[in-house]
């Protein structure tokens, strides 16, 4: 398999949402990953079809019970030969294991130990349960996701599941990765999802250290605080993005609508919102479809899309222009863009590959076995 991670081992240890997420991007780029799922874990029998867990595309699994002396030596041989090993365990499951980072990096000095967690390996919080929706009401995110008068809104679980952890765990990973480049030795990433949707908040502490971000959710320039800034209802019930804040951007759909009159939000317009310059009439877009929007707006530079639905998305122009989707085993799922670096990647179904055989660890004979 090509792709520029290519020769790089990896083990990953079961988990749910950011673990196996960066697992996936690692094994999109080449990577050779082998997952090690525990019985009774829900991880190997989750009633679902293998091809429909997308997250774990593109790499070799084994069922290996971990408290099971010859389960543990097995895991270990495969962690002295690897250069990561990923897990998002709770504070203390591996070492519980006998298989944290001090055992680990001992048998393998130069092993990347990344752990994954939502609320770090240490802090007062760092043995409660959470989810994304937690680590980002602690962060000050959600507080600042929603509309003015109403309550903070949440999102999809993005955010801190996948944007502030499973990325910046990969992330990690790699940054370690070069620097063994240069001392030859691993370390040990604490990768906490807190943390990486805190980072992405960075430009908003900003704005708001220099007063111009209000706590008042809904009244600024970006959070749909603005009529240059909003999702809008059309003719056909469907909705289309207008984020036209620059200047030189501004006036694109006035033009593009051709000045009917000022445009509508899908909901009324509150006295705080950031509409001073609603002399820029820029039509009622509730008077023609979406359809006929995009044909006005879509080369007009006037900051404009369509919102399209999961079903949608992925037939739009752009997506298959540049291949943002493909087809896996009658599945349609993103997946890294076709450049000359990874367009090996790509040759072959990762879902159905006979590399992504899972192999199961028998107690009794101590062999592992194609399931």
């Amino acid at each position: 398999m090509g792709g520029p991670l290519r020769g790089l081992r990896v083990v990953e240890m079961a988990a749910l949402g950011p673990t196996p997420f960066a697992a996936m991007m690692l094994a999109d780029l080449g990577a050779d990953v082998i997952r090690i799922d525990r019985p009774g874990d829900g991880s190997e029998a989750t009633g679902e079809e293998e091809r429909f867990q997308t997250r774990n595309r593109g790499r070799r699994s084994l069922l290996l019970d971990l408290k099971h002396p010859e389960g543990s030596e097995v895991a270990r041989r495969l962690i002295t030969n690897a250069d990561v090993l990923l897990e998002g365990f709770r504070p203390g499951v591996m070492e519980r294991l006998g298989l944290g980072p001090e055992p680990c990096c001992e048998i393998n000095p130069s092993l990347v130990y990344a752990r994954m967690t939502g609320w770090g390996q240490g802090g007062p919080r760092s043995q409660v349960p959470g989810h994304d929706i937690n680590y980002i009401a602690l962060s000050g995110v959600l507080d600042a996701i929603g509309r003015a008068g109403e309550p903070p809104l949440a999102p999809l679980n993005l955010l801190a599941d996948f944007g502030g952890g499973g990325m910046l765990l990969a992330f990690g990973v790699l940054a370690a990765i070069f620097e063994r480049m240069t001392s030859g030795k691993g370390q040990v990433i604490d990768a906490a999802m807190v943390d990486g949707v805190s980072l992405l908040m960075t430009t908003y502490y900003g704005l708001f250290a220099q007063g111009k971000w209000s706590l008042e959710r809904g009244t600024n320039f970006i959070d749909s605080g603005s009529h240059f800034f909003e999702v809008y209802e059309t003719a056909d019930g469907g909705f289309v993005s207008i984020g036209a804040y620059e200047p030189k951007f501004y006036g694109k759909p006035a033009r593009g609508v051709r000045t009917r009159g000022q445009i509508r939000p899908s909901r009324p317009v509150g006295q705080s919102r950031l509409a001073g310059d609603e002399g820029a009439t820029r039509g009622d877009l509730r008077d023609e479809d979406a359809g006929r929007w995009c044909e006005l707006l879509d080369d007009a530079e006037a900051c404009f899309a369509p919102v399209l639905s999961i079903a949608e998305a992925p037939h739009h122009p752009h997506h298959v222009a540049r291949s943002t989707f493909e087809e896996h085993a009658g599945v349609i799922q993103p997946a890294p863009h076709r450049d000359s670096s990874v367009r090996q990647l790509r040759s072959r179904d990762p879902l159905h590959d006979p590399a992504s055989t899972r192999m199961r660890f028998s107690n009794r004979s101590g062999l592992m076995r194609a399931k």
